[in-house]
């Protein structure tokens, strides 16, 4: 009886790594296939344009003489989805552009560091080989703010002026507490496929279809984009390097390039708003304090649209 026992003992643990090695073997391969017959099916709204053997999406709609070029915050799945109810307010007046960095979006993964030099270079380039013509007026949201200061304070030829989302400022990650995080489990989940069987985690965490800003077949698309955009390996690069961006963008700034920035009213840190309020102030801009949340351009796009409009129209 007691051979049985122990035999029982080591044979169950075995036979139930079995299985869920096989479960989630057989969930990755069949999300690999799924990738290649979605990316088939629903391929770019823009131009992919090869930046460094990496391909860039840029997106890019309107006619004005003004570009307004739109750069996602961390995480963000899908910046064109992401930022579409924003530009469609813009596009009639002037020509915008959606940059999605090396790892969202339409975007290859790119296997160079994300330090701010290069995810710049990315961008410039991108935007050049998409038809782009400087000076830009920048709309950064979130972490794309480091990039932002960076560019208008290297570049300041090119950019016209920044109109910041809630926007990330150099020196506010040193001081804070705690830093931006992403989740193993998720990465986990993700990347073996295995999230599909958990249609509500697009749902509940897409933040445009979750304030049902899609069409259902945008939704469709966006959910495709989803399962395989979520947490990349650039992603977790930039929240390792945020800290030494930070202090690359603070190192380099000069406030030679006008600052505007429509803030959250609901960040539990005080010093966010502050740093953005107090940047604002020293680049000769202005700031827009807003009752919404972080992904604040999808809770006020009609004020944020007519407030740019009036920006660039009256200052620039």
């Amino acid at each position: 009886m007691k051979n049985i026992l122990k035999k029982i003992i080591i044979i169950v643990p075995i036979i139930l790594i079995a299985l869920v090695s096989f479960i989630v073997l057989s969930s990755y391969l069949e999300h690999r296939e799924l990738i290649a017959e979605e990316k088939a099916k629903y391929p770019a709204p823009g131009k992919l344009v090869s930046v460094d053997e990496t391909n860039i999406h840029v997106y890019a709609e309107g006619q004005g003489k003004q570009t307004l070029v739109f750069m996602s915050g961390l995480g963000t799945v899908s910046p064109y989805y992401d930022f579409k109810v924003l530009f469609e307010k813009l596009s009639d007046d002037y020509r915008i552009a959606v940059v999605e960095r090396a790892g969202y979006g339409w975007s290859e993964i790119s296997s160079e560091a994300r330090d701010l030099k290069t995810v710049l270079n990315e961008t410039r380039t991108a935007l050049k080989l998409a038809g782009g013509k400087a000076p830009y007026v920048l709309f950064p949201h979130s972490l794309a703010g480091l990039e932002a200061v960076y560019w208008s304070n290297l570049y300041p030829e090119e950019v016209k002026a920044v109109i910041g989302l809630d926007p990330l400022m150099p020196g506010f990650i040193e001081e804070s507490e705690e830093g931006p995080v992403l989740s193993p489990l998720i990465s986990i989940l993700t990347r073996t496929g295995l999230v599909r069987n958990q249609p509500e985690v697009f749902s509940n965490n897409f933040h445009a279809a979750k304030k049902g800003l899609l069409t259902e077949k945008e939704a469709k698309i966006a959910r495709t984009i989803f399962y395989r955009r979520v947490q990349t390996k650039n992603m977790w690069e930039e929240v390792d390097m945020v800290e030494s961006n930070s202090k690359l963008a603070k190192k380099e700034n000069k406030y030679k390039v006008p600052f505007y920035a429509f803030i959250s009213s609901r960040n539990e840190e005080k010093s966010w708003q502050d740093s953005i309020v107090s940047y604002t102030k020293e680049a000769d801009g202005e700031a827009f304090i807003l009752d919404a949340d972080h992904y604040i351009h999808l809770e006020q796009p009609e004020f944020i649209a007519e407030k740019s409009k009036e920006i660039i129209e009256k200052n620039l």
